[in-house]
């Protein structure tokens, strides 16, 4: 008997290990803004259930990444942007390294609204101004590109904001782009160890004036034991062999009525054999995986038309979890398409920052720092509203136990870490 308590014990301690996770990417280590981490606070205030805030210079759309004991953010100070390293466990900074001059802002954003990416060993942060670095953990810069000058300036009309997607040993990004250019619109694949373009193709659309540009981040799609890379704007979303960077399909419709002013802010959603696309609030298209060619009329799983313009949406491939930019929910059954419940109103105010579903619960932040807590699943409960009262743009990160937050003014890291 004691023998057997003594590997319960240890099935435990190990379940717990593994069900910890840490923040990679911008929309998490799923790369759909969902965690499997439990325990996680409900209520705080700027003072309650907080382990240490830290002062912030300016406000961010970045989102924080999270590593074991290592907190990266992309961060403006002074007309310079930097990364910084924050030690997990003080919440202070480790070092600060200088990604480039040039920061400025465009309407709401400035140019350190890419999330950073790391694989544990290394950290690849990208600027709006087109600056991609790649460090070690102990700050040594590894490598540097500057996109812009080897590929043209950036011609989007409010700035560069698409974060880099890492998969295996390649950062994808793109850049997407035509209201103040006529340069095309490319994806790149970067080897992250050395810094080198191993592939870059463009991506040709119809889309006029300024629905070229988009602000989205790639998806990583799985088809069987294949991987795809889905890119949404230009008015289409296609989908790309993340070896050679061909396009394999190309799914036609996010601007029906053909907006000349249809940019595309809020990414896929890749789950399952499915990657979610919204647009400029409709339609928001559901599309089959599996596709060649044009897919338009053969893969569309369905449609919806109060899809979100800013925050990008989230799903557990059950349930899919709308939260537009007034602050409406939605529930829709994933596979279908069918309204479960909506439209719901939490917290009034304007939502930029995404939703992030753990612990069975929704997470979303407002621009006013309201961060509503509402439960997942087919029933709409509020558990509660949790006020900052700073602004904010970017999205919660969730790890260990922990719910990281940015405002304009602190970093908050809100909840105790979970012991391993």
């Amino acid at each position: 008997m004691r023998r057997m308590f003594l590997f319960v014990l240890l099935l435990c301690g190990f379940a717990h290990t593994v069900s910890a996770e840490n923040w990679p990417q911008w929309r998490g280590p799923h790369l759909n803004g969902t965690s499997r981490e439990t325990g996680l606070p409900v209520k705080w205030t700027t003072q309650e259930n907080i382990a240490w805030k830290l002062p912030l210079p300016e406000l961010s759309g970045a989102t924080p990444i999270v590593w074991n004991d290592r907190v990266f953010l992309n961060v403006a100070e002074g007309g310079n942007l930097f990364l910084w390293a924050v030690d997990r466990s003080k919440g202070t900074v480790l070092w600060k390294k200088l990604l480039g001059g040039g920061d400025h802002k465009m309407r709401k954003q400035n140019m350190s609204s890419p999330s950073p990416v790391t694989d544990g060993q290394h950290v690849w942060v990208m600027t709006g101004t087109g600056i991609l670095k790649a460090f070690d953990f102990a700050g040594q810069e590894v490598w540097a590109r500057n996109i812009p000058k080897d590929y043209g300036a950036f011609g989007l009309n409010w700035g560069y904001a698409s974060s880099p997607l890492l998969y295996e040993d390649g950062l994808f990004v793109q850049v997407l782009h035509g209201m103040k250019t006529d340069d095309p619109s490319y994806v790149l694949r970067i080897d992250k160890k050395t810094g080198q373009t191993v592939w870059r193709v463009e991506r040709p659309t119809n889309a006029q004036q300024e629905s070229p540009d988009a602000y989205t981040t790639p998806a990583l799609l799985r088809v069987g034991n294949k991987a795809e890379i889905a890119i949404s704007g230009g008015d289409v979303v296609t989908g790309h062999d993340p070896a050679t960077g061909k396009e394999l399909w190309r799914m036609k419709g996010l601007n029906p009525g053909n907006n000349p002013f249809h940019r595309i802010v809020a990414s896929p959603v890749a789950v399952g054999d499915v990657v979610y696309t919204p647009s400029r609030e409709r339609p928001l298209l559901a599309v089959r995986a599996g596709g060649r060619g044009d897919v338009t009329k053969s893969h569309r799983a369905w449609a919806f038309e109060n899809g979100p313009d800013v925050p990008t949406p989230v799903t557990d491939g059950t349930y899919f979890y709308v939260v537009n930019d007034r602050g409406i929910v939605y529930c829709l059954d994933a596979k279908s398409g069918e309204t479960i419940y909506g439209p719901q109103r939490i917290k009034p105010g304007t939502y930029s920052a995404s939703p992030v579903l753990a612990d069975g619960k929704i997470y979303v932040t407002n621009e006013e720092g309201v961060t509503t807590v509402f439960r997942a699943g087919p029933k709409f409960e509020v558990l509660a509203e949790n006020v900052f009262d700073e602004f904010v743009l970017s999205s919660p990160a969730v790890s260990d136990g922990q719910i990281f937050i940015r405002t304009s003014g602190h970093l908050y890291a809100i909840g105790q870490r979970s012991k391993k």
